[in-house]
C-alpha cells in the first residue's frame, strides 16, 4: 500500500505502544517504536485487523464522507449484501434500498445483483476450460488479493481474471444513470458502502482495472445510522432488490463458492486459515480443486471491521432475508453483456515489500546477516523488541537500523 493513500491511520495520542495490533497484524507490517505503533504501509493489505483489536480504539480505517456524494448531480449508491445483515427486524431488503434514496441518493444498484453475474461468468470458465491454473481464487476479497501479491508471488496466475461484484454494479450503473438521466457520465456519482478498509483502498486504488470506476467508497458504519431514521417512517417500500438468493449469499462466507455449483469448490475465512490455504496451494497439495473462496473476514463480509452487528447474528438475518427470494433475478444473457465485459481491465502488480535488495548479491548477503543474528535470539516471539517476532526483529537490524540490544534476550 503507497504511503500517499492511507486506509488504516494511527491516532498516536490515543495509542499506548501495547502490540496488541502488531501482534495480530498477519503480514508483520506493524512495529512499536518509542512507546508508539507505526505501520509499514508497504506491507499492510488494508485488512483491518489493527482497526479490530486495537483495545484503545487508536487505529481508524479511512473511508469518504457521506457528504461527498453532493458533489454530483445524480447519485448512485451500490449496497453489498452485508449491509442487509445489519439491521433488527427487516424482513425485506427493499427498506434499505428505499432508505438509501431518502438519505440522498437517487438511485441504487445492488452489488448482489452483480454478485450473480459474476458466479455466472466463473462457472462459464470452468465449463470452458479456459482458466488452467487450478484451483482458481476468488478476487472478492481485496485483502486476500493483496496479500497474494505481497507474500505469494508463485500463486498470481490462479486469481481469477474476473472483476470484483463492485467494479461491475458500478460499471452497470453508471451506464444505467447516462441512460436514464442523458448526463454525462463525470456527473454521475457512484458511490460503495463498504464493510472494511480493504475494499475502500482496491476501489480508490484501482485495483485491476484502469482507473476507479467509484467515485468514492462510505462505511456501512456511518450509512447505517442514517438509515435507522428514514427506514422507520417508510411503510410500503417500492420492489427496488434485483438480487435473489445467490446474490445475498455472498454477504457470508461460501456464499459465493456456493454459487459456483461445482463440486469441488470450497471456502475460508479468517487470515490465518487463508494464510494456511494459500501454503497448501503453493505446495500443491490442492491442485485438484477448481475453485476457492477465501475471506480474509471471519464469516466473511459480514466480518467486516466497518459494520455495526455480529458477524454471527448479521449471517442469519441474511439467512432470514434469503426466504421467498428466486435462487437468482440474474443472467449474463439477460445483461447482454459479453464475458470480456467482467474480465480484468488490467494485470495485478506483485509487491516487492519483501525484497531485500535490487541487487541480487547484496540482497543474500543481507539474508545471511539476518540468519546469523536470528541464530543468537532465542526464538520466544515476545514483541518486547518492538517488533512482531524475532524473524521480523532480525530484518530490522539488517535493513531498518534496528539495535541489537534492544532485544533482551540477544545471545552473543
Amino acid at each position: 500500500m503507497s504511503e500517499e493513500k492511507k486506509f488504516v491511520t494511527l491516532d498516536a495520542d490515543k495509542c499506548k505502544g501495547c502490540i496488541t495490533c502488531m501482534k495480530r497484524c498477519p503480514t508483520e507490517a506493524i512495529r512499536v517504536r518509542g512507546g508508539k505503533a507505526e505501520i509499514i504501509y508497504d506491507r499492510c493489505v488494508a485488512c483491518g485487523e489493527c482497526v479490530r483489536v486495537c483495545p484503545y480504539q487508536a487505529k481508524k480505517a479511512v473511508y469518504d464522507s457521506l457528504d461527498i456524494i453532493h458533489n454530483f448531480k445524480y447519485k448512485v449508491a451500490l449496497p453489498p449484501p452485508a449491509l442487509y445483515g445489519q439491521f433488527n427486524n427487516l424482513n425485506d431488503v427493499n427498506y434499505v434500498l428505499e432508505g438509501l434514496l431518502a438519505i440522498g441518493f437517487d438511485d441504487v444498484y445492488e452489488t448482489a445483483a452483480a454478485s450473480e453475474l459474476i458466479s455466472e461468468a466463473t462457472r462459464r470458465m470452468i465449463s470452458s476450460k479456459k482458466f488452467l491454473k487450478k484451483p482458481m481464487i476468488s478476487t472478492t476479497c481485496p485483502a486476500v488479493v493483496n496479500l497474494i501479491l505481497l507474500k505469494f508471488h508463485n500463486l498470481k496466475e490462479n486469481i481469477v481474471n474476473l472483476l470484483t461484484p463492485a467494479d461491475v454494479a458500478a460499471k452497470l450503473a453508471r451506464e444505467k444513470a447516462v441512460k436514464e438521466t442523458g448526463l454525462k457520465p463525470e456527473d454521475i456519482g457512484v458511490f460503495f458502502i463498504a464493510s472494511c478498509p480493504a475494499k475502500a483502498y482496491s476501489l480508490s486504488n484501482a485495483l485491476g482495472v484502469n482507473a476507479p470506476l467509484v467515485d468514492g467508497v462510505i462505511s456501512v458504519s456511518e450509512v447505517y445510522f442514517k438509515l435507522i431514521n428514514e427506514m422507520s417512517k417508510i411503510e410500503n417500500p417500492r420492489e427496488l432488490s434485483r438480487s435473489g438468493i445467490m446474490g445475498l449469499s455472498w454477504a457470508v462466507s461460501g456464499g459465493e463458492a456456493a454459487g459456483i455449483l461445482g463440486d469441488i469448490c470450497f471456502a475460508v475465512d479468517g487470515f490465518e486459515n487463508v494464510i494456511n490455504i494459500l501454503k497448501e496451494i503453493e505446495d500443491d497439495k490442492l491442485e485438484h480443486t477448481e475453485f476457492i473462496e477465501l475471506n480474509a473476514c471471519s464469516g466473511g463480509c459480514v466480518g467486516g471491521v466497518l459494520n455495526i452487528e455480529n458477524p454471527y447474528i448479521a449471517k442469519a438475518k441474511i439467512n432470514i432475508l434469503k426466504k421467498y427470494k428466486p435462487i437468482s433475478k440474474n443472467s449474463l444473457e439477460a445483461c447482454g453483456k459479453p464475458i470480456e465485459f467482467f474480465c480484468q481491465e488490467r494485470d495485478y502488480e506483485l509487491s516487492e515489500a519483501f525484497r531485500l535488495d535490487d541487487d541480487r548479491i547484496k540482497a543474500m548477503s543481507k539474508l545471511k546477516q539476518i540468519s546469523e543474528i536470528y541464530s543468537h535470539l532465542a526464538h520466544l516471539d515476545c514483541g518486547l523488541c518492538g517488533a512482531p517476532s524475532c524473524a521480523a526483529f532480525s530484518e530490522d537490524v539488517v535493513l531498518r537500523g534496528k539495535e541489537l540490544g534492544t532485544c533482551v534476550k540477544y545471545r552473543l
